[in-house]
C-alpha cells in the first residue's frame, strides 16, 4: 500500500508543495535571467511549457548557437541558460559547453530528459545505440559533458512513499554552482517529472547571498600594509587588472574607485579587454608586451616602477603575457605585488581594496600619455591593416558606443587595436579569446543587441567577422529580424580561410566569387553596400548608426601580407624566427632589443 504525500506529511504540507516546473522557473528568475536560449523537442515539451509562462525561451537556429548565445548572455549578464533536448538536442551543445569551460562562464545547459519509467531496455529514438548491442546506454550525454570537465546531473523524481523528491533543490544548487564557481553545469530533466511536487525551498533574498559565509580566508590586513608600504616609495605605479573581473561588478567599481581617488593608471591585460573605458585619462589600454599598439605600452615599459596585478589567471597564458616571446614588461617586473584572487566571486581581493581605500593615502602625479593620433587617410583602401584606426577614428567622432564583436581570425587580432568605450553593459569589446569555439559572433551579437535594446541607450552592435565565419553562422541573422534589434556587420571578405592557411587546397576556400552577399541581407530586411576607401567606409558606417535592423559593410580585403593587421604580421615574424629562418630572425631581434 502507497503512503500519499498528505498522509505522511499532512494536508497543509502537501498542499504547499511546488511542482519541479515552477521551481526550475522560480530559480532561472532568481538568478536574473529574462531570457533563455533553445530549440525545442519533444523530450522538453513539458520544460517549455513550465517555464515559458515567467521565463522569456528564445529560439535559436540550432543547439550549438543556443549554447553560443548563453555563453554571451553569461559573459553580459553574470549567468547564462541554455534549453535543449534529449541526446540529439544536448550534444550539439558540448562546443558550447567547452567553450565556457574554457572561458569560465556560469552557463546552465538544460536538458529533458525521458521519463524516469522509459529508462529500461528499450532504445529511445533519441539514445545513441548501435544496433549490435547489448544494453542501451542513457547516459551518454551526460558522460559527454562530464568528459569535457563539466558538473552533470540528472534531476531524480519520487524515491519513497510519501516523501516529496528534492529535485527542485538539487537544481537550485546546481545553478548555484555554476554561479560561484563561474562554470558550466550541465542538468538533464526527465518529462515526466517537471509537474511533479517537489519539496519548497526558500531562495536567498539577493543573488549574492549564497556565498555570503563561505569566505575563510584570512590576512588582508597584512597583505595591505605590504602594498601600501610599497606604494610609499613607488613614483609610477600601474594597476594590471585580468579576465577574472569579467564577472565581478562589485570589484570593477572598487578598483576604478581605486585608481581615481589616487590618481593611479591602469592597464588590462588582453584577455580583460573591453570592461573598462579606454577613452578614461587613467586608462592604457590593453597591454600585451610588444604586439601592444596602445599608447600606455612605452609609459608601461619606460616608467612604471610597481606593479599591482589584479586577477589576471593563477597559471601562465601563452597569447595573454606576448605568446611568451619574453617581451611581456609586467610579467618580467619584479617589484610587484600579485592579486590573483583565490575565492569565490573573488571576495578576497574585494576585501583587500576595501581596506586600500580607507588606509591608503599618497595620491600621484600621474598625466596621461600624449595620445598617437593615427592619421586616416580617406583614399585609402580599407583592410585589417587600417581596419582599427578608421574605427578609433568613427568612434572618437561619435556619441554612440560601439560594442565589438569581432570573429575568431584575422578579424579577432585586428581588433586588438581598437579604442573602445564603457558600454551600459559593462563590455564595450565581447569575444572568444581561448578559441574555445568557433563561430560565435553573431550569436553574440544576438544577445548584444537585445540588451543594447533593453537599456535603450546610444549604442550599437558591431560585428566584425571574416566570409569564413559570417558563412558558418548567417542562420542567425533571422533572429535580429524577429527581435527588431540592430546590428552593424563588417563584413572582410577574402574568400578564404586566411589565419593558418597553409596551402592552396579547396579546404581553405569558404566562399566563391559569385556570392552575392547583398541578397541575403536584402532576404533578411536589411542594408548592404560594398565600399572601396577609407572615407567611404566611415560615411557608410556612420550611416548604419541611424538605421535600424541589419546593415552590412563588404570590405574587399585581400589576402596578402602587408594588409593584414600588426599583431597578425607580428606573431608570423616570431613564429618563423622560432622556426630559425634567418631573416626573420634578424628582424625580431631588431624589433625587441
Amino acid at each position: 500500500m502507497s503512503i500519499s504525500y498528505e498522509m505522511n506529511l499532512g494536508k497543509t504540507y502537501n498542499e504547499s508543495l511546488p511542482t519541479l516546473g515552477n521551481v526550475i522557473a522560480d530559480v532561472i528568475q532568481f538568478f536574473g535571467a529574462e531570457r533563455i536560449y533553445g530549440v525545442g523537442g519533444d523530450f522538453a515539451a513539458n520544460l517549455i511549457a513550465a517555464i515559458a509562462p515567467k521565463v522569456a525561451i528564445c529560439p535559436s537556429s540550432n543547439e550549438m548557437h543556443a549554447g553560443f548565445s548563453a555563453c554571451a548572455k553569461a559573459e553580459v549578464d553574470g549567468i547564462g541558460f541554455c534549453l535543449s533536448t534529449y541526446m540529439v538536442g544536448s550534444l550539439p551543445c558540448a562546443s558550447a559547453a567547452a567553450l565556457a569551460v574554457t572561458e569560465g562562464l556560469p552557463v546552465v545547459f538544460i536538458s529533458g530528459a525521458p521519463a524516469e519509467a522509459e529508462v529500461d531496455s528499450l532504445a529511445i529514438h533519441h539514445t545513441l545505440h548501435p544496433n549490435t548491442a547489448w544494453k542501451t546506454e542513457y547516459d551518454n550525454a551526460l558522460n559527454a559533458f562530464a568528459a569535457l570537465g563539466v558538473k552533470v546531473e540528472r534531476l531524480q523524481g519520487q524515491r519513497a512513499d510519501g516523501h516529496p523528491n528534492v529535485a527542485g533543490e538539487r537544481f537550485y544548487q546546481l545553478v548555484a554552482h555554476a554561479y560561484k564557481t563561474k562554470q558550466p553545469v550541465f542538468i538533464e530533466i526527465p518529462r515526466d517529472q517537471v509537474f511533479q511536487k517537489t519539496q519548497p525551498i526558500q531562495l536567498p533574498k539577493l543573488v549574492g547571498e549564497i556565498c555570503g559565509c563561505e569566505h575563510v580566508l584570512t590576512g588582508s590586513e597584512l597583505v595591505v600594509d605590504a602594498i601600501i608600504e610599497k606604494l610609499a616609495s613607488a613614483q609610477f605605479p600601474v594597476l594590471y587588472l585580468g579576465d577574472r573581473l569579467k564577472h565581478n561588478k562589485t570589484l570593477q567599481r572598487l578598483l576604478m574607485a581605486f585608481a581615481n581617488k589616487f590618481n593611479i593608471p591602469y592597464a588590462t591585460s588582453w584577455f580583460a579587454k573591453g570592461i573598462f573605458d579606454e577613452f578614461d585619462s587613467l586608462c592604457l589600454g590593453a597591454y600585451n608586451g610588444v604586439f601592444t599598439q596602445s599608447s600606455g605600452r612605452d609609459y608601461i615599459e619606460n616608467k612604471v616602477d610597481y606593479v599591482i596585478d589584479v586577477a589576471s589567471s593563477i597559471l601562465p597564458q601563452d597569447s595573454n603575457i606576448a605568446f611568451a616571446t619574453g617581451t611581456h614588461k609586467i610579467e618580467l617586473l619584479t617589484n610587484k605585488t600579485l592579486l590573483k584572487g583565490g575565492t569565490l566571486l573573488e571576495q578576497d581581493l574585494i576585501e583587500i581594496f576595501q581596506l586600500l581605500l580607507q588606509r591608503h593615502e599618497k595620491v600621484f602625479d600621474f598625466f596621461a600619455p600624449e595620445l598617437e593620433c593615427k592619421t586616416v587617410n580617406f583614399e585609402h583602401e580599407v583592410d585589417f591593416n587600417n581596419l582599427a584606426s578608421t574605427l578609433n577614428h568613427i568612434q572618437s567622432q561619435t556619441h554612440t558606443a560601439l560594442v565589438y564583436l569581432p570573429e575568431v581570425g584575422n578579424s579577432y587580432f585586428a581588433s586588438y587595436s581598437l579604442k573602445v568605450k564603457q558600454s551600459s553593459l559593462g563590455r564595450g569589446w565581447l569575444t572568444n579569446p581561448w578559441y574555445g569555439a568557433m563561430g560565435t559572433a553573431l550569436p553574440y551579437a544576438r544577445v548584444v543587441a537585445q540588451r543594447i535594446q533593453d537599456n535603450a541607450k546610444d549604442e550599437r552592435a558591431v560585428v566584425i567577422i571574416g566570409d569564413g565565419g559570417f558563412h558558418f553562422q548567417l542562420n542567425e541573422l533571422i533572429h535580429f529580424l524577429k527581435d527588431k534589434t540592430d546590428v552593424t556587420i563588417i563584413y572582410m571578405r577574402n574568400n578564404v580561410f586566411h589565419l593558418g592557411k597553409s596551402g592552396d587546397d579547396a579546404i581553405y576556400h569558404c566562399n566563391d566569387e559569385r556570392f552575392d552577399v547583398h541578397q541575403v541581407i536584402q532576404g533578411y530586411q536589411g542594408h548592404s553596400t560594398t565600399i572601396n576607401t577609407t572615407g567611404d567606409f566611415i560615411s557608410r558606417f556612420e550611416e548604419t548608426l541611424k538605421r535600424s535592423g541589419i546593415s552590412l559593410i563588404e570590405v574587399l580585403a585581400k589576402p596578402i601580407e602587408e594588409k593584414q593587421c600588426h599583431e597578425i604580421r607580428l606573431l608570423n615574424l616570431y613564429i618563423k624566427a622560432k622556426n630559425g629562418q634567418a631573416d626573420a630572425l634578424e628582424q625580431w631581434q631588431a624589433l625587441t632589443v
